[in-house]
Formats: C-alpha cells, sequence, structure tokens
C-alpha cells in the first residue's frame, strides 16, 4: 500500500488536492470515481519526494519546517506515549496536519508501516525530511522497546532547537533594521540632499572646504554608479557563495573563523552545543558510541570542526578516550570537554553531555545578547557620525562665507 497525492476534478468541474492510500493508481482512481472525482494527476508521495518535491530541490525532497517538525513530533510522542499504536497515532497525526505536504508523508510512512516494514525504514524514504539523528534515534527506540521515551526526547530537541532558533532571529531583528535604515539614510542624504545644498556654493565661486569637496565627490560618485556598485554587491556575494561550494575555499574560511577572536567563541560555541545535545540524545538512545559520532559530526557546521569530531571516532575505535581526542583538536571549550571525560569516568556520558550542552548554550545566548545589544547602539552611533559630517559639510561653506562677509 501506498499514499498518493491526487488532483482531480469533481462533478461541477472545480479541482480537489489531496492524498490517499492505496495498492496501485488503479485502485486509487477507482476510489475517486467512487466519491465522485476524476483523477487529472496522481503521483505517489515517495517518488515525487526523490524526485524533489516537485519544485527541482535535490534528492529527497525539501527540509521539513523546524516548527513543523517539532509539533508533529510532539504530537505523535504524545499518542504513542498515551497507548494508541503507532499506526493510529500516525493516522491521528496526518488528520490534524494543515500543510498537504506534510500530511501526504505522515500518510506515506503509515502506508509503507502497515507494509510491514519498521518506522525508521519508513523515515529513510524521506532523508531531507527527517535527519540521521531522527532516524537513527527513531530506530534505536524501535530496537530497545522504549519508542516513546525516544519520541519525548525528539520532540523535546526539535522544540528546543526552534525556540533556540526563533531567540537568534528575533534578536537580529532590531539590529538589522538599523543597520538597514542607517544605510538608507546616508545614502539618500548623499544622492539627494547634499547636491541641492552644496551647489549653492559651487555657483558662488568659493574655495570650498576639503571635507565639503570630499562629500560632494562622494555624492557624484553615488549619484552616477550607484547601481553598479549595487549590482557589484551583489555579484560579489553570488561570486562568494559560489566559490564557498568548493571543500577548499570553505575549508580555509572556516579555519580563518576560527582564529577570529569574537567569532571564534561563536562558532566554537554553537558547534559545541549542537555536538553535545545530538551525542547526548543518541547516547540516552541506546545508538552506539561510534555510530553517534559519525552521526554528531554531520550537524557540526564547520569543518575543521567536525574533521575533529571524525578523527576522534576514528581514535575512539582504537580505544583512546573521546575526551582525549576533542581536547587534542584545540576547537572544542575547556568545560565541555571536563564534562565529558566525567561522563566517561562514571559510565553517565549522556548526561554529561546534556549537562555540557545546556551550559554551552546558555553561554552562547548570553553571548548573542550582549553582542545584538551592543550592534544596535553603535550602528546609531555611527549613523550619527555620518550625519554629523554631512552637516559639516554644508555648514563649513557657510561659516566660511560669513568670515569673507566680515
Amino acid at each position: 500500500m501506498g499514499a498518493y497525492s491526487y488532483i482531480a476534478l469533481d462533478q461541477r468541474g472545480r479541482q480537489r488536492k489531496g492524498v490517499i492510500e492505496g495498492d496501485t493508481p488503479r485502485q486509487i482512481r477507482q476510489k475517486l470515481r467512487e466519491q465522485g472525482l476524476a483523477a487529472t494527476s496522481l503521483i505517489e508521495i515517495a517518488e515525487q519526494e526523490k524526485a524533489g518535491g516537485g519544485s527541482g530541490t535535490r534528492r529527497g525532497g525539501k527540509p521539513a519546517n523546524a516548527a513543523e517538525l517539532a509539533l508533529v513530533t510532539r504530537q505523535l510522542a504524545t499518542l504513542v506515549g498515551s497507548g494508541l499504536p503507532l499506526e493510529e497515532a500516525l493516522r491521528t497525526v496526518a488528520e490534524q496536519c494543515e500543510k498537504s505536504r506534510l500530511k501526504g508523508m505522515i500518510v506515506a510512512i503509515r502506508s509503507r508501516i502497515m507494509e510491514g516494514l519498521s518506522f525508521a525504514t519508513a523515515l529513510n524514504e524521506f532523508p531531507r525530511v527527517f535527519s540521521d539523528l531522527y532516524r537513527a534515534t527513531v530506530s534505536a527506540g524501535e530496537q530497545s522497546g522504549h519508542l516513546e521515551g525516544v519520541l519525548d526526547r525528539l520532540a523535546d530537541y526539535t522544540e528546543e532547537h526552534q525556540e533556540t532558533r526563533q531567540r537568534v532571529m528575533l534578536s537580529l531583528i532590531y539590529p538589522v533594521l538599523v543597520l538597514v535604515v542607517a544605510i538608507l539614510v546616508v545614502a539618500l542624504l548623499l544622492a539627494y540632499v547634499v547636491p541641492q545644498v552644496v551647489s549653492v556654493f559651487s555657483d558662488m565661486g568659493q574655495e570650498l572646504p576639503v571635507l565639503t569637496k570630499a562629500m560632494i565627490a562622494a555624492s557624484d560618485f553615488i549619484r552616477a554608479q550607484g547601481v553598479l556598485v549595487l549590482a557589484s554587491i551583489v555579484a560579489l556575494v553570488f561570486a562568494a557563495r559560489m566559490l564557498l561550494r568548493r571543500p577548499r575555499i570553505k575549508q580555509a574560511v572556516h579555519r580563518f573563523w576560527l582564529r577570529l577572536p569574537l567569532i571564534s567563541g561563536l562558532v566554537k560555541g554553537m558547534n559545541a552545543a549542537r555536538f553535545a545535545r545530538t551525542l547526548s540524545i543518541l547516547s540516552a538512545s541506546g545508538v552506539p558510541v561510534l555510530d553517534a559520532l559519525h552521526i554528531a559530526a554531520q550537524v557540526v557546521t564547520n569543518l575543521p570542526m567536525r574533521s575533529a569530531v571524525e578523527s576522534a571516532a576514528r581514535q575512539v575505535r582504537e580505544g583512546a578516550s573521546l575526551h582525549v581526542s576533542l581536547e587534542r583538536s584545540g576547537y572544542f571549550p575547556p568545560l565541555t570537554v571536563q564534562l565529558i571525560a566525567s561522563g566517561e569516568a562514571s559510565g553517565k556520558l549522556d548526561l554529561m553531555l546534556e549537562r555540557a550542552a545546556g551550559s554551552q548554550e546558555r553561554e552562547l545566548d548570553a553571548m548573542i545578547k550582549t553582542l545584538t545589544g551592543l550592534f544596535g547602539p553603535f550602528m546609531i552611533l555611527a549613523m550619527g557620525g555620518m550625519v554629523l559630517l554631512i552637516v559639516l559639510a554644508i555648514l563649513l561653506p557657510i561659516f566660511n562665507l560669513n568670515q569673507l562677509l566680515v
């Protein structure tokens, strides 16, 4: 049995869309005819996702929205924890989904489970929606017989991840708005206000101050080459993104970030928190340590730090301690390494990893709040300084003119 998304016409010629289960397309068309619908398009959801979701995305479909995934995981954890069979829980969650794409995937997963596949195997058909962490954790939960507990951990993880993302986005709104307003105000002053005011003094043949001449030159440049400059900036951004797709260049840029005084702390803290949180969930769910390390390495976005985790996994396979292997790289914060060492010594690695992740996340939140709190006033001061220079460029010729008259 499979799940199909369909587009059909009803008896009045109106288009209908939906998801329906069936063994073959022929059976699906028959079901639709019994409902008074004539199918015009019928696509198996699993094949649609593998083809890129019908929208030109990469194989495996588009990634799931973090908020939607968190909600679905929490609903599924609650229903399975209440004793409802997994198939019924999936059917209930699908009925509550408002997004047709997500609903179709849940129905497709339920269909595969009804065919006799495991939950984790069914999730493998949507690798871009359900991450390696998600699928490995579900697989471990099924094998251990504690799927409800594993789903609870996944629900907590997805919700915390979504909340952290929202906090960061909200923290960046104010500084970004200030930056955009500052750039627009300065550009408008240089492009329209300065030429109209200063042209009066130019017509008088008066020798203008150096600051005024510089401001006129900047104004002329923006008016004549502003569009070209904007196009060049867009082209540079596009070229930079293309270059960052090359592994060697991306590796060099990421290594450079780790050397910058302020950026280094943010990058290390963010990736260490992700690594510790992911490894904690996998360890607590019963995933073997080596498999958990390979999966946790994928959530580390900084390439040198990811290479350090992969190297640590190889050293652990050879019998080394995890904390010693991570410490050698020099990329992970000392507190994280110390808590991992304590977890290995006490046999409570998952608990210590959770504490390390929590501590690192709190430190990261405090750092982001401090930086965003300073960035806004700094941009206001910078904009005020630019406006002051423009005003001085306008007023200096007036002062010189007054002195001549005296």
